[in-house]
């Protein structure tokens, strides 16, 4: 199992990456960096192909490769072959964007064949706690700050590292039409420090949980939306205070 994230304060800005590798055998070893001038999706990127390179060929098992970016799981399980159809052109005709590290994803892939790796996408910030650690992680160099890695058994890392969400399905892509029309928002709630806030506009909601790690933030659509997003957050909606 590879879960892996990153984060970016200021997109461009200085960015961090994380990642945390489950061996069959028992260990964990957790792994991160950072970049002083980056991207979100360039982190994100790196974060994958850490973890696969810091494997060694051949790989006796399958691999799990757990991210909440769908735009690493679609660009190297769907759109790669295109762009490398079209000469490294995207559908419009532009050059791709991080084809650098997109064709280094690609060997990584490529050097630990036959092993099948299987990309699962989990939505960030929702309490799966490989996803949480890897943005921490990511957080961490990001801002600078100094952070202990983990390396050593299983039995002794302090997280539920198997836990994850019932479905690992990658959302559907949006059409251009439904991209275009932008459901409004009932509100913006964060959850950060045990406190739960309502903002009305997701640039407030931003400014509380960027760069925040554990942060949880979530658009809703009604007040019964609300609730249930209190509830998967494990908060009791009817206890909960929730500040605006």
């Amino acid at each position: 199992m590879i879960f892996s994230d990153g984060a970016c304060t200021g997109n461009p800005g200085p960015g961090g990456w994380g990642t945390v590798i489950v061996y069959p055998e028992g260990r964990v070893r957790e792994l991160g960096g950072g970049n002083p001038e980056t991207t979100n999706n360039r982190m994100e990127m790196v974060g994958a192909l850490r973890g696969l390179a810091a494997l060694e060929a051949p790989v006796n098992s399958e691999i799990e490769m757990f991210t909440d970016s769908t735009y690493v799981i679609r660009g190297i399980t769907q759109w790669i072959w295109g762009w490398r159809n079209r000469g490294w052109k995207n559908a419009e005709g532009k050059e791709v964007s991080n084809r650098d590290l997109w064709e280094e994803l690609s060997r990584q892939v490529a050097r630990l064949k036959p092993t099948v790796i299987h990309w699962r996408y989990v939505r960030g910030h929702t309490g799966v706690p490989g996803n949480e650690r890897c943005d921490e992680i990511s957080v961490a160099f990001a801002k600078g700050r100094k952070i202990n890695l983990f390396d050593g058994p299983l039995l002794e890392y302090p997280l539920a590292i198997h836990d994850l969400p019932d479905s690992l399905e990658l959302p559907p892509m949006k059409t251009a039409e439904q991209q275009k029309k932008k459901e409004p928002a009932f509100s913006y709630l964060s959850y950060h420090g045990g406190i739960v806030f309502r903002h009305k506009t997701w640039a407030e909601c931003e400014r509380r949980v960027k760069g925040q790690s554990a942060a949880k933030f979530k658009k809703t659509k009604s007040a019964t939306d609300e609730k249930e997003i209190l509830k998967g957050w494990g908060l009791d909606p009817n206890k909960t205070e929730i500040r605006e």
